[in-house]
Formats: C-alpha cells, structure tokens, sequence
C-alpha cells in the first residue's frame, strides 16, 4: 500500500502525523523534509532570548525519535523537487516517492527585505531553528540590534531582545505596531510599552539600504535618516510557500488553495498550516493550523471532515503589554469602541446593531478574553 505521504516536518506536518495516528495506527505514513525533521515549536523562536534559551534547548525529539513514537517513516534531509499528480509521485533529491494521499504542509519563507548596498546580505530572518540558532550566534557579544517591521513578529522579538539587555530600534511603516491587527489606542500602548523597555521606535519609515559601519551596519532609511545597529533582523512578514504546488499545476493564490475538507485543486493532494489559503483565508496562527490538522487526520482515516474554526484570538508574546486579538471577519461593516484603562485597552469591534464581531485586548484587560468569547459564541 502506498502510503500517505506528508511534506514538511514543521508544527503542521508533525501534528497531522500525531493526529493520523490517534484514529489510525497502522496505515503507512511518510513524513519527508528538507531540514533534519528535529520536532520544535517554531512560535517559541520569538521569545527565548530573554529566557536564556539556545536553539538546543528548543529543539524537541529528533526525527529518529518522532518516527519510532508514531510508526512513521520521516526522511530527513529530503527535498522534494516536482510532484506528479498524475501518477501520484514526488520526485526529490533523493529519488522518486510514491503516495496514496499527498499532504503539503510547506510552510512559508520571509518575505524578502528589498535592502539594497553591500551588506544586504548579512540581513538575517528567523523562520526555522537553524535561523535561530544563526541570530543568537550573531548577536553574541552585541548590544544593538535593528528590526525591520513591527508587526506580531517584530514586536514578539523587540520585547525579547529588550528584555534580554539589548538596545533595539524597531523601523516600521505604519504608525503604530501591529496597526492591520489593533485600534491606535492598542497600538500605541504596546509602543508605549516597549519603549519603556528601551526599544527606539521609527514609525511611518522604511529601510532601503544597509552598508558596513564602525563595526556595525547603518541602515538608510527612506526619509534620509539611519539607524546604527551591530546586527539588522527582517521580521516584515511571511509568504506561503506555493511554488511547488504551483509548478504542479495546483490552483494558489495568496496560499495553495483548498475547500474546506483541504482538498487542493488535485485528486488526493491536500495543504494545510502557513501554506495553505482555506476558501479565500490564510490563517498563519498556531490555533487555525490545529483545527486543520484535527480535521484533515478525520477525513484522511475514513470520515471526512470539513475545518470550522472555532473563535481563536490571537496572543502576541509581547510581556511588556501582552496583547490578545480576536480580528473581526474581513469585510463586516463596524467599528471600534475602545476603552483605556490605566492597566490596559478594551477596545471591541461592533457592527451596525452594536453587536461585537472581534476584540483587542492588552494588559491586565486580556483577563477578559475569556468572557468575551463566550459572549461572541452566545
């Protein structure tokens, strides 16, 4: 029997794999990554700083582990290079693997900074362990450190870094942090929260290049200004990863897209996690990728099972100002109510009728999320 093969050994994959075998424990499942499949959580990557933590220390079971516990076969340093969904095979770098049911959990890349001068290159990004393992390497005997965008990731490594000992400068094109996310009030609390921290902010700016200086780096920004940093991190976002599904003739769009069941555009392909766009939605979250993960391990064992997810705020490790959203559905008509508090925002989206159809909460307010959703699922 051909087995069910699963691409990718990131949160996604791994727990789909769990998942599968929960309900089913001897159908063959192969697990195939490029990396070397050790089993972490790679939204701890953003807050271990200041924990003390190494890479080693985040890095969970190894792949030899994860296949004895699950009964999986997992292929570390794998690449997948095509997929024929005809005949029902992947090529890789290591030969041809055919599949039963195919499932793309391909992650996403960081989007590429655009920095041009001569030390564009040394601009690092954390997306995986190896990354992280790379920056704390970098930032060993440093004290300044730029970041490139303060949205949910920026601010997640601002505060960590801060809280670790160094000075940070965070550039960022909006006016406040995580502003596709938060009212103002919200924002700026959080900024308030972070430069108490030490962290120097430069809204409504963006980076265009990076040249070596002093032993450091001066990163020009685009109003004529610099910051001066010893080490520059890129946290301006994430792409899905579609090319491979893509150069298979796979529909994609922002994602790999899929119905509600998962289903790619192919017969028996599936996606799911950070590369998947689910009827029109990417979803780059932790609880989204749990939710698909349960219900495609559902179908993929005998009982077909469509993704409805359940309210999932989402909680920004900012320990400054922590800060719990809960976005309203794009396109509903609202707005704002919001709330200061000496010890946090309230702030509640509310449609035409006053009825609430999302929340920010920061501070001592994210207490309340709780109550929250229990009044949205009333």
């Amino acid at each position: 029997m051909q087995p069910i093969l699963i691409v990718g050994s990131g949160l996604a994959g791994y727990t789909l794999l769990k998942e599968i075998r929960k309900r089913d424990g001897t159908t063959p499942v192969t697990l195939v990554t490029a990396d070397d499949g050790v089993f972490y959580s790679k939204p701890n990557l953003s807050n271990a700083l200041a924990a003390g933590k190494p890479a080693a220390a985040l890095a969970g079971a190894s792949a030899e582990k994860m296949a004895a516990d699950f009964g999986a076969t997992v292929r570390p340093g794998t690449r997948v290079l095509a997929i024929d969904t005809v005949n029902r095979r992947v090529q890789t770098d290591q030969g041809e693997i055919g599949y039963r049911r195919l499932v793309l959990a391909l992650g996403a890349d960081p989007i590429p900074h655009g920095l041009s001068g001569s030390a564009a290159a040394d601009v690092l990004a954390v997306n995986d362990l190896a990354d992280y393992a790379a920056f704390r390497r970098a930032i060993e005997g440093k004290r300044r450190v730029a970041v490139l965008g303060g949205g949910l990731i920026g601010c997640e490594f601002a505060n960590d870094l801060a809280q670790a000992g160094f000075a940070v400068d965070v550039v960022h094109l909006g006016d406040w942090p995580l502003e596709r996310l938060v009212p103002r009030e919200a924002g700026e609390r959080l900024a308030e929260s972070l430069a108490a921290l030490g962290v120097s902010w430069h809204f409504g700016r963006s980076a265009k290049s990076i040249e070596p200086d002093a032993g450091g780096y001066r990163v020009a920004l685009d109003d004529g200004g610099s910051v001066v940093a010893e080490v520059v991190l890129s946290a301006i976002g994430l792409r899905p990863r579609v090319q491979l599904a893509d150069a298979a003739g796979l529909e994609v769009g922002r994602g790999i897209r899929t119905n509600r069941l998962l289903e790619t555009s192919a017969a028996d392909v599936y996606a799911l996690g950070d590369c998947a766009e689910v009827e029109g939605v990417n979803l780059p979250f932790v609880q989204p990728l749990l939710v698909q993960a349960r219900a495609l391990a559902a179908s993929l064992t005998g009982t077909p099972t469509a993704v409805v997810y359940p309210a999932m705020p989402v909680m920004v490790k900012t320990p400054a100002q922590p800060v719990a959203v809960l976005p309203p559905r794009p396109g509903v008509a609202g707005g704002w109510q919001v709330d200061c508090g000496e010890g946090g925002i309230c702030a509640l989206h509310l449609g035409e009728a006053g009825e609430m159809q999302g929340f920010v909460l920061t501070g001592s307010e994210t207490g309340r999320r709780t109550t929250l959703l229990k009044q949205l699922a009333a």
